[in-house]
């Protein structure tokens, strides 16, 4: 019983066999997923495939991934915020920062991901935050955000691949951990000992696919049937079972996503 916090179902990728995809969740025993947008486009693609999949557990997040705001429209705030207004998007993002390809200036990065902190605090939905090579200064402007909320922020610090000083301080600041594939690599094991570490209610587990397959899939297109595979690592880097792991992330991923309901909800049909 598992829910992947974090794929790109409306990538291409997926086109051949999106269904087949799809059924492959459930045969994994992965009861829920968020499929996010990095434009108004793929946000789009993300709310329909939320409604069309509704069945399969299936929700969206919508927003303006770094790398994209460079050529986003002028109307993209507006557009994701009627996007948002959606029965089921659950988040705003991907958004945050990216210094690695450095797509887009970096202060355009920052005042996108500003604007959609901002978005995430007026819609009181959480928020789904991209750092590449760039985690610090991440940091500093949820920091400026907490400051403006007074009080914590609600998200996820997807792909974490940080040290243990800043899983501490997104941790202070509010935010939950989604660790993917990158977790399962063999050179990753100061990651995996970060791991260890996390707070168990901030603990949450994702794919990032088509990208980012763990390690038995490296090679291959990653879906989100895959991220038993990275349960597995977590509970052997957390000393304990994959059954607790599910237990844990699952139950953050409902709270996280107000979807305590829906978890409930499959907890009682998987036990029938």
């Amino acid at each position: 019983m598992l829910f992947d916090t974090h794929c790109h179902l409306d990538f291409d990728s997926f086109d051949a066999d999106r269904d087949e995809v799809i059924a492959r969740v459930a045969g994994a025993g992965v009861i829920g997923l968020v499929t996010v947008g990095i434009d108004v486009p793929s946000s789009r693609r993300a709310v329909e495939l939320a409604r069309r999949y509704a069945g399969h557990g299936v929700y969206a997040a919508v927003g303006v991934h770094p790398n994209e705001c460079a050529d986003a429209p002028a109307s993209w705030q507006e557009s994701i915020r009627d996007l948002a207004d959606e029965q089921r998007v659950v988040a705003i993002g991907e958004t945050g920062l990216d210094f690695y390809r450095d797509r887009a200036p970096r202060q355009a990065q920052e005042a996108f991901f500003r604007d959609q902190l901002a978005l995430a605090r007026e819609l009181d939905l959480p928020i789904i935050i991209h750092c590449r090579e760039s985690l610090d200064r991440t940091l500093d402007l949820i920091g400026d955000e907490a400051e403006a909320r007074g009080g914590p922020v609600r998200g996820i610090l997807h792909c974490f691949s940080g040290t243990a000083e800043q899983m501490r301080r997104g941790a202070a600041l509010g935010l939950m951990l989604g660790f993917g594939g990158t977790v399962t690599y063999k050179k990753n094991q100061a990651l995996r000992d970060v791991l260890a570490d996390v707070s168990e209610q901030r603990l949450l587990v994702e794919t990032d696919a088509p990208f980012l397959p763990p390690q038995p899939y490296r090679g291959r297109r990653n879906e989100p049937a895959y991220v038993v595979e990275t349960a597995r690592i977590v509970a052997d880097a957390r000393q304990t079972t994959v059954a607790e792991i599910e237990r844990i992330t699952t139950l953050n991923a409902g709270r996280l996503f107000g979807l305590e309901s829906f978890v409930q909800a499959q907890g009682k049909a998987l036990q029938a």
